[in-house]
């Protein structure tokens, strides 16, 4: 074989759509709002071309910057040698989706903010950090 370079090279699965969703995109894809600050996970969609992140960002997750008609600006760590820079890239909504990485953490705050008060009604102490399960 020779030593391809091209755009897409070695996306073949990558950007292929699941077995039996291929066709029409659901509007539901359209309908979801996204505003500054949400964060999002990126994954390229092949059916739609156009907007479409490069292979590099595809399953990162970034912070939306900046929101168009049809797409969002998007910060993505991106590991260059030895260093890791913040890239700015424009996404259209089809390629991305709001991340549920963060829910687990926002249901555990409002869990100890719950914890902390009851422990200062009783006027007791009360373990809030994480625990080594045995």
């Amino acid at each position: 074989m020779t030593n391809t370079k091209g755009k897409r090279r070695g996306t073949r699965y990558m950007f292929s759509r699941p077995f039996r969703k291929h066709g029409v995109v659901p509007l539901a894809t359209y309908m979801r709002i996204y505003k500054k600050g949400d964060i999002v996970d990126i994954k390229g969609m092949g059916t739609v071309q156009k907007g479409m992140p490069h292979k590099c960002y595809h399953g990162k997750t970034g912070r939306v910057y900046n929101v168009t008609q049809h797409a969002v600006g998007i910060v993505v760590n991106k590991q260059v040698k030895g260093k890791i820079l913040a890239k700015r890239i424009n996404v259209r909504i089809e390629h991305i989706k709001h991340s549920k990485s963060r829910d687990s953490f926002l249901k555990r705050v409002k869990e100890n903010d719950q914890k902390k008060k009851e422990a200062k009604e009783k006027g007791t102490w009360v373990q809030l950090k994480r625990q080594v399960s045995a």
